[in-house]
């Protein structure tokens, strides 16, 4: 099922290209194995396909020297933010360069009156936060790792906030963007909307550095709320729990987070982060707004679940409780590891329409009962969009074909429920056998635009689509 297969390397090119590099870059490039290795794909269970040298560029100069050096001698290119990605989004296949963008990390500009920020790809999300909290804005989009800007806007990432505030793509205003040729572009300027040409930022946006390197990028902002209110109830059933939030959404409420969490999620984070929840199917909620609306927004979920037959509604009475929810929220994917120590943990996600959310959940706890596999599932429940992960033994072959087996069958089943085999996490590699199932001929278009944006296949070679 994890596809890493290797592609044909250019070997007298990328020795010219290891050559060239270390001339042009110095210490801002290195070939050791150990960091190499640490350029591969790490998080998960797909093979670690390291780089063949590693380089740090300071600038958009200095990437699009890296890519034109590249193409001319036809060497595949890879961008790497912090390495968070889970399916296989920064492995080498071909071998080639690794362009670490951790040090282009400054804020260019923040233009707090049109509520837009510009930022080099190296910016983490949480540094940008903390940048911009004096001047009462923040940035919404939180995939829960303090993932960098121009990965988040590459994997078109999502996260707790999305409900409200969207995705990605909703929230990136334009991009500079270097080409396979190295040439610099820019796919849009700072105006909140426009009907000039083909929209080129939607196109990179979530291209995973199959159509360019991103080198700078322009973001909407949000005002910080003048209350934030966070809680958490528990429900008898995973089933009873998604109704809530399928009621919570038809009825408009808006709700800033509603993130369930099943009876294994959070015995893993009672453990992990040390709370006391209850050891139910739990969902927690966040509401953003005025004072009144805050208190408005939180009495109509209560009845809600009331509704639903949950129970236990409490609201955080503190910041530092609300915010010590989150973080156990946040650090789920390692609490969930604690649950069978010594596996690997392998995190899948699917996305459905609301309306069949439970259906898909349940059944999903229900096939992983069959195939005696671990697996607690998390997820961002107001989009339907939630996480499977499996705990797996990967010296036990049986078990790992098992757990091969119910990745594909959710995919399929996803797909089925007229979902998407991945909410938030990418194709990568991983994904790519499913792109085709979900979206059809959709795939003969994208291979053509891959193909005339980059004829050599020289960027991020063996992602997404197989050209």
């Amino acid at each position: 099922m994890v596809h890493t297969t290797a592609l044909p390397r250019n070997e007298t090119g990328i020795e010219t290209v290891l050559g060239i590099l270390k001339q042009r870059f110095g210490e801002k490039f290195q070939t050791g194995q150990s960091i190499r290795e640490q350029h591969g794909h790490t998080t998960t269970w797909i093979v670690n396909q390291a780089p063949d040298g590693v380089v740090y560029p300071q600038d958009t100069d200095d990437v699009s020297q890296i890519v034109r050096i590249c193409a001319a001698h036809k060497v595949p290119v890879i961008p790497f933010g912090t390495g968070t990605s889970l399916e296989g989004h920064v492995n080498a296949p071909a071998g080639g360069i690794s362009v670490d963008l951790s040090e282009m990390n400054r804020i260019l500009a923040v233009h707090a009156e049109d509520l837009d920020v510009v930022v080099q790809p190296g910016v983490t999300r949480e540094d940008l936060n903390t940048h911009l909290r004096d001047r009462g804005l923040f940035f919404p989009i939180d995939p829960g790792a303090n993932a960098s800007i121009g990965g988040m806007a590459a994997t078109r990432a999502s996260g707790t906030n999305a409900v409200r505030y969207g995705t990605m793509k909703d929230n990136v205003i334009g991009l500079e963007v270097v080409t396979a040729d190295g040439t610099v572009m820019r796919t849009a300027n700072r105006a909140k909307k426009s009907s000039a040409g083909y929209d080129l930022t939607r196109l990179m946006v979530g291209s995973e550095g199959t159509l360019g390197l991103i080198t700078e990028i322009t973001l909407r902002l949000q005002g910080i709320p003048e209350a934030i209110s966070a809680a958490r109830c528990s429900f008898p059933s995973v089933d009873a729990a998604c109704q809530a939030t399928m009621m919570a959404i038809q009825y408009g409420l808006p709700v800033a987070r509603i993130e369930l969490l099943d009876v294994l999620s959070v015995r893993a984070i009672n453990t992990y982060s040390k709370l006391d929840l209850p050891e139910e199917p739990l969902l927690l909620l966040e509401f953003h707004g005025s004072e009144a609306s805050v208190a408005e927004q939180a009495e109509t979920f209560r009845a809600i679940v009331e509704e639903v037959g949950g129970s236990g509604y409490r609201a955080a009475a503190t910041t530092e409780e609300r915010n010590r929810l989150w973080q156990a929220r946040h650090d789920a994917y390692w609490a969930m590891q604690t649950l069978r120590p010594g596996t690997q943990a392998f995190a899948t996600d699917v996305c459905v329409p609301i309306s069949r959310l439970a259906e898909c959940v349940t059944a999903s706890q229900a096939k992983l009962a069959e195939l005696e596999l671990i697996g607690p599932i998390a997820g961002h429940v107001g989009d339907g969009n939630f996480h499977t992960a499996l705990l797996v033994d990967m010296d036990d072959a049986q078990e790992r074909a098992r757990a091969d087996a119910f990745t594909g069958w959710l995919a399929d089943l996803a797909i089925s429920m007229d979902g998407t085999c991945t909410g938030e996490h990418g194709i990568g590699q991983g994904k790519m056998p499913y792109l085709e199932k979900e979206l059809g001929p959709a795939t003969v278009t994208m291979r053509a635009i891959k193909r005339a944006m980059d004829p050599h296949n020289i960027l991020n070679p063996g992602k997404i689509v197989a050209v």
